[in-house]
């Protein structure tokens, strides 16, 4: 149900007692991190980090203003989704700066990350930022200097890759990289386009993040037993009595 890999890298900061929980959507990565923070706190202080952008619970917390919320979620989606096409120039400089400030957040998060781990707290990541793959869908930089003729934006994009240049040098204990087929996805997540979900399922296991050890884990079987395998994988890491 589940296999170990490792890869090596040159350049990165080890960060302890950090567990990444990757997937596609419709593998259950949520209902994970929520279960396993909840076990971790019974050995000692553990903390959960949402690490994705506008959609998932980023998105929900902008519906959630008064008044605005929706539209304005409503409006950065449809922006980000037209910049996300990548066979297509970017929109234009404001877009661009938008998701720059969003790559700008997301350092914030794991600058958090960071922190956590250095004072010993247990930490559990819904997604992880990579630099391999462009793409907001794929957790990697949402700008790229090919697709504009804009001075702007090709500085923001050159800045926004050195952003996740330092972003997967931060390379987390162990990388839980939950596997499904696009069926079982579209089950789970009716309301998502399937050419997307196939995209994102096909797209993950090209990413290394960094030499990070990964733990693939089978997400379409029982919750129950990919649950199990999680905590026995982490277990198997050394730095947590699960």
């Amino acid at each position: 149900m589940f296999q170990s890999t490792g890869r090596t890298c040159e350049q990165h900061t080890q960060l302890t007692r950090v567990f990444a929980i990757v997937g596609c959507d419709g593998t259950g990565k949520t209902m994970l991190t929520q279960d396993l923070i909840t076990k971790l706190r019974t050995t000692g202080p553990a903390e959960r980090l949402y690490l994705g952008l506008v959609s998932g619970e980023m998105g929900d917390k902008i519906k959630g203003l008064p008044i605005i919320g929706s539209r304005l979620e409503n409006n950065l989606h449809r922006k980000v989704d037209r910049a996300l096409d990548m066979e297509k120039k970017l929109p234009g400089t404001g877009t661009a700066f938008l998701m720059y400030l969003f790559s700008l957040w997301r350092v914030t998060q794991l600058l958090r990350v960071r922190r956590l781990s250095r004072r010993g707290v247990q930490v559990i990541t819904d997604r992880y930022p990579q630099a391999e793959i462009p793409g907001f869908h794929y957790d990697g930089p949402g700008l790229t200097v090919g697709r504009t003729s804009s001075w702007l934006v090709r500085k923001l994009a050159e800045g926004e890759q050195k952003l996740y240049g330092w972003m997967a040098q931060q390379r987390p204990t162990l990388v839980i990289r939950l596997n499904i087929d696009e069926n079982t996805a579209q089950a789970r997540k009716p309301d998502h386009d399937i050419e997307e979900l196939r995209d994102k399922i096909s797209m993950m296991p090209r990413l290394g993040f960094n030499g990070a050890q990964i733990c693939d884990i089978d997400a379409s079987v029982p919750y129950a037993q990919v649950l199990e395998a999680a905590l026995q994988e982490i277990k198997k890491t050394g730095q947590v009595t699960v």
